[in-house]
């Protein structure tokens, strides 16, 4: 009896030790990204493989787009183009951006696909400007239209093989999805507050959020878990990049960074977007995911 007793104690003891068990979690590791260079390097999206896109300036401080694959970097221009930018690759390496072709602001900016080294031309029909944002592994494009502003005028926007269908909120855009489509993130700026909020659209229906204690919040990707990533400012000025992920708000900070933006996100959780350091310089960083 003596013995069954003690065995039950030795049971009980090891069942209280797994359950206090900590279990390790995902490590991160944050890396530095500069174009050859370049004196900005603002990476933007990255896809499923790990190819990741952005822009940069040079030393004429002129702006180029920019394709980082198997640890080498190819300039992006669109032909004729006074400024370039790169913002979201599919799977395939469809790369999705913008340019500029004549000063003047908003109504000079066009949105392009770049496929198999071809440039095509993203305008939403009836308006002057045009932002392709990201590229879906089905072909749909996501963006901004705008007129006059990157305010009131401006709309998120979806481009799929029937045609462009527009978001009724002024001055949003959208910024990422699900394949599907039945998840969409962006922002958007409140026309009477002149706050900006992150949003989600389910299945057509918008839902602002905003990241706990900020003054402003930008949702800028999704990954195909629904996974966001974006950027906050918090009450002190200082911005913030952010994951939203399973409901649950993170903070990401490059180390001795003053300024953080989280951009783009991949299926495997994997993070590209830019930071400022303690000089004032801005640099890419990729935030990887580890064991």
């Amino acid at each position: 009896m003596r013995k069954n007793w003690l065995l039950c104690i030795l049971i009980l003891g090891a069942v209280a030790l797994l359950a206090n068990a900590r279990v390790p979690g995902p490590s991160f590791r944050f890396t530095s990204i500069d174009f050859p260079g370049a004196v900005l390097t603002q990476p933007q999206g990255i896809n499923p493989g790990g190819e990741i896109v952005g822009l940069y300036k040079d030393t004429a401080g002129k702006q180029h787009g920019f394709l980082l694959s198997s640890g080498q970097f190819t300039s992006i221009d669109y032909p004729g183009a006074i400024s370039t930018d790169a913002r979201g690759i599919g799977p395939s390496g469809e790369i999705v951006g913008a340019f500029t072709n004549m000063p003047g602001g908003t109504p000079n900016i066009h949105g392009y696909l770049m496929s198999q080294g071809k440039f095509s031309e993203v305008q939403y029909p009836g308006h002057l400007g045009t932002i392709a944002q990201r590229i879906g592994p089905n072909g749909d494009i996501y963006g901004c239209n705008h007129d006059t502003d990157f305010m009131a005028t401006m709309h998120g926007f979806r481009r799929t093989a029937d045609g462009y269908t527009q978001l009724d909120v002024p001055a949003s855009m959208n910024n990422g999805a699900t394949p599907d489509g039945s998840l969409v993130a962006g922002l958007y700026t409140d026309m009477m507050t002149g706050l900006t909020h992150g949003y989600l659209v389910k299945n057509g229906n918008f839902e602002p959020f905003d990241v706990p204690g900020s003054n402003l919040t930008q949702a800028w990707d999704m990954n195909p878990a629904g996974d966001v990533v974006g950027n906050y400012r918090d009450t002190t000025g200082k911005s913030h990049g952010f994951l939203l992920k399973a409901g649950q708000f993170t903070s990401l900070d490059f180390p001795s960074a003053i300024n953080t933006q989280a951009r783009g996100i991949n299926p495997g959780g994997e993070v590209v977007g830019w930071y400022i350091d303690s000089t004032g310089h801005t640099h890419g960083f990729l935030r990887s995911v580890g064991q």
